[in-house]
């Protein structure tokens, strides 16, 4: 029954009872299909009911129908399958083409590194042989070379200047995008893939910072060129790109100069600015590439006076390589490569301006997935949370996050002017009265007379935080309004989207009676949430000044991941009216939270949120070992608190008083939660994981030091007891990486202390899927294999300094290393535990 189905489907024929094929006439394929358009998968009356209809299939049985409709859905299906499946080979392919090119980059920049690395040999030597020379002569000679650069040839403003400029960059951009110009090195945690965001790179050893990328996008050449230029669309920390001039160039391409501005991520550094010149050409592959640079007169090139309040930054040769791909679609290589005057913010922020990753994270890969969301959006159709549709709810992220941005920083030009403080200067208050700052906010009533909120000022504050992860932090502040925001304060904001009696917060309150949240939508790879948070019940006075009544919340999420790499976590929230009009006011608020050091945290998605279990004081608890940082080091972040409130003008003291409050009891609130979900409470190794306090780990320690003793005659522990878990805990601790592995013919690791663990870039679940010869390169494991027979007969073996690799293939260099082998209680040989001696990546 199944070959003839089969069979029907490929030549149209329907199946008889008796077994015996039969062909439909073309009218009665016309009937069929109307319907089936119509209704793909008809109901047995309604099968009949098309029989009746249609005199010219009175003669086909309702059965037959019902064989038809199945084996017209298998076709459909059969279609559909095969379009996929076309559509993932030619994506596998192009990421095929983009690998090979990925591949043979990379074996260009081995080829160039070992050139080098032979080159630099040979100029040591031969300094060598000068310094024994007593001629001056020939040790300045020797070095001569390296010191002579050849200077840029005098250029101006004029368009053969600038195109002179504009050739240059395109040069030195493909050298970068496509050549060996810069070493890139694979950014941690990124695995590239055909549903990966694409290859992500960042830079190694080069002047200011710089993060490559490429990918494959379901947008044509002009199309994704015209989205990346709008960079304020897509780049949060875009303030505003201006086109100053736009001039043609004789091969058909155009050189703009721009006038670019970026937001400061927080209060404690001013923001950026560049003056740039961009190239757009076409190559004569049919390539598109857009690249610009920073103009400046050390280039030979026009410059642009200073402005107030922002730090001149520098964008080196950079820009976007767009190539058309077979079956549609480009494939993309983003090049981003700045100096960020790293010296004009405190030393404890400049990580952030130090740091490939973050900038990757930050402004390449935003790129990617602004360009990977509207290629989704224009191959689907569809409307999302509330009947709005994916652009109107990205205009609607924008506006929070240009908003919160704003506040953050406060320029003049815009109206912001800062009020004096009460005599602590830990919270800024800025005002601005300018009038269209509330883009037409609701009236709010007062004794029953109209009055116009017509200013609104921002309270901001800035605080360093230790020891805790941004994610976890950010998700208890998400998922526990009621443990730092007051009901009267969100009454208050209430007011400006919503006509009804109040007065000035200062009568008793009621609290939140719930909180629901409710997704709105979310970005490609989750990276952010839009939201809309219900508090239920906010603002109930007894006087009856406030009518109880539900508040709206629009809530912008991202960040929550902590396995992402480079990322800050933000929860900016806006209260909004329930009507959800696209041009009802916004005042965004909330929080920033930036890492400033570069390891990963491990800490586990599942980890408790609660703050009562939190808080529990002298109540030790075990926790799995992800549940900690996975670097030696704390955890550090500064954290960026901005709350705006609308007002009228004669309120402005009693405001600012209030706002000055609000923002140092929330500051105190989250130092108390930080503190509550940091593991520094709970160890006195702060940052580090603790000991996995199993009586086998306890045993196999005891195992460890013991037979160290015996062969190498020393103590490898300085513990205060000889108890199992005294020596545990030293163990874990060590400085020194210390790891076992098993004796087999593929040895695998079984345990390794803290250091360890950082060394191998792992964790201890993850630890016994990696083998012993892994972590060597060949002149490694050749060395080890040679040792091997020493170590089994006489118990111990010293290696000389080397390079071994991380989990992610990240070099590490170790001074020396000792192999023992760890007997048992019964002097059996249990597995070979090795010891790296100051070991760092390199």
């Amino acid at each position: 029954m199944m070959a003839v189905t089969a069979a029907a489907c490929k030549d149209g024929k329907g199946v008889m009872d008796n077994g015996k094929y039969v062909r439909y006439t073309p009218e009665q394929v016309e009937a069929l299909e109307r319907l089936y358009h119509e209704c793909p998968k008809p109901s047995s009356i309604r099968r009949q009911q098309l029989i009746r209809e249609c005199p010219i299939l009175s003669n086909i049985e309702p059965k037959q129908i019902k064989v038809w409709f199945q084996n017209r859905r298998c076709r459909e299906k059969q279609r559909k399958e095969a379009s996929r499946l076309q559509a993932v080979n030619r994506k596998l392919t192009a990421m095929n083409k983009l690998l090979m090119e990925e591949n043979d980059r990379l074996q260009k920049q081995v080829s160039h590194l070992v050139y080098e690395n032979g080159y630099f040999r040979q100029q040591t030597q031969n300094t060598t042989l000068a310094t024994t020379d007593n001629s001056c002569e020939s040790v300045v000679t020797s070095g001569q070379h390296q010191l002579t650069t050849p200077p840029h040839p005098p250029r101006d403003a004029s368009p053969a200047g600038l195109l002179s400029i504009a050739e240059e960059t395109l040069t030195e951009f493909l050298s970068k995008a496509t050549g060996t110009a810069v070493e890139w090195v694979q950014m941690p945690g990124m695995k590239p893939g055909p549903d990966s965001i694409g290859i992500v790179a960042i830079s190694h050893g080069c002047t200011g910072v710089a993060a490559r990328a490429c990918g494959l996008v379901g947008l044509e050449p002009t199309r994704v060129a015209e989205i990346l230029k709008d960079r304020p669309s897509w780049f949060r920390d875009c303030r505003a790109v201006d086109v100053v001039n736009v001039l043609p160039t004789p091969n058909g391409g155009t050189m703009e100069l721009l006038y670019m501005q970026l937001y400061a991520p927080t209060t404690l550094a001013p923001a950026r600015d560049f003056w740039l010149l961009r190239y757009t050409s076409v190559l004569e592959d049919g390539s598109l590439v857009v690249c610009e640079r920073s103009l400046s007169s050390t280039q030979g090139g026009p410059s642009m006076p200073p402005v107030q309040h922002f730090v001149r930054a520098e964008i080196l040769p950079s820009g976007y390589l767009i190539r058309p791909c077979d079956g549609g679609g480009s494939i993309i290589h983003i090049v981003d490569h700045m100096d960020l005057e790293p010296s004009s913010v405190p030393e404890v922020l400049r990580p952030l301006y130090e740091s490939s990753t973050v900038l990757a994270q930050k402004t390449t890969m935003a790129a990617l997935r602004q360009l990977r969301q509207i290629a989704l959006e224009v191959s689907q159709s569809t409307v999302t949370g509330w009947g709005r549709r994916p652009a109107a709810l990205r205009a609607l992220t924008q506006r929070l996050s240009r908003g919160f941005n704003e506040a953050l920083n406060g320029f003049t030009d815009e109206g912001w002017s800062i009020m004096g403080n009460d005599g602590i200067d830990d919270v800024t208050i800025l005002v601005n009265s300018s009038p269209g700052k509330l883009m037409g906010a609701n009236n709010s009533f007062i004794n029953g007379f109209s009055a116009v909120s017509n200013a609104v000022l921002c309270a901001k504050a800035s605080m360093l935080l230790q020891n805790v992860p941004a994610a976890v932090l950010l998700r208890f502040l998400r998922e526990h309004r009621s443990e730092w925001a007051d009901s009267s304060i969100d009454a208050y904001s209430a007011s400006v989207v919503k006509a009804g009696p109040f007065s000035l917060p200062g009568a008793r309150f009621g609290g939140f009676g719930g909180q629901v949240i409710l997704p709105l939508a979310h970005t490609v790879e989750h990276e952010e949430s839009l939201e809309v948070i219900k508090l239920e019940n906010v603002g109930q006075c007894q006087e009856d000044s406030i009518m109880a009544k539900d508040l709206f919340l629009l809530q912008l999420c991202n960040g929550l991941d902590e396995n992402a790499v480079g990322t800050c976590a933000e929860l900016i929230f806006a209260p909004m009216d329930s009507s959800f009009a696209d041009d009802a006011p916004l005042l965004p608020s909330g929080f920033r939270i930036i890492p400033l050091d570069s390891g990963l945290d491990s800490s586990s998605p599942n980890r408790t949120l609660d703050l009562a279990s939190a808080l529990e004081v002298g109540q030790p608890r075990n926790r799995a070992s992800g549940d900690y940082a996975s670097n030696g080091s704390s955890l550090r972040s500064v954290m960026t608190i901005a709350f705006q409130f609308a007002f009228e003008s004669h309120l402005q003291e009693n405001v600012a008083s209030m706002a000055r409050q609000y923002v140092r009891s929330i500051v105190s609130s989250v130092q108390r939660v930080a503190l509550a979900l940091s593991p520094s409470n709970l160890s006195p190794h702060s940052g580090l994981r603790p000991p996995p306090g199993s009586p086998e780990a306890q045993t196999l320690a005891h195992w460890i030091s013991n037979s160290y003793r015996r062969f190498m005659g020393a103590e490898l522990l300085k513990s205060n007891g000889e108890a199992s878990e005294s020596i545990l805990k030293t163990l874990w601790h060590q400085s020194d990486a210390i790891m076992c592995c098993s004796i087999k013919a593929l040895p695998v690791f079984n345990f390794a202390n803290q250091a360890g663990l950082d060394m191998l870039e792992t964790t201890l679940v993850a630890l016994q899927d990696i083998t012993l010869e892994k972590i060597f390169d060949d002149h490694g494991r050749k060395t080890l294999y040679a040792e091997f027979p020493q170590i089994m007969q006489q118990g111990f073996a010293c290696l000389q300094g080397g390079i071994c690799l991380s989990s992610m293939g990240r070099p590490i260099s170790y001074e020396r290393a000792v192999a023992w082998k760890v007997l048992d209680q019964e002097e059996n040989a249990h597995c070979i535990c090795f010891m790296f001696v100051n070991w760092s990546f390199v």
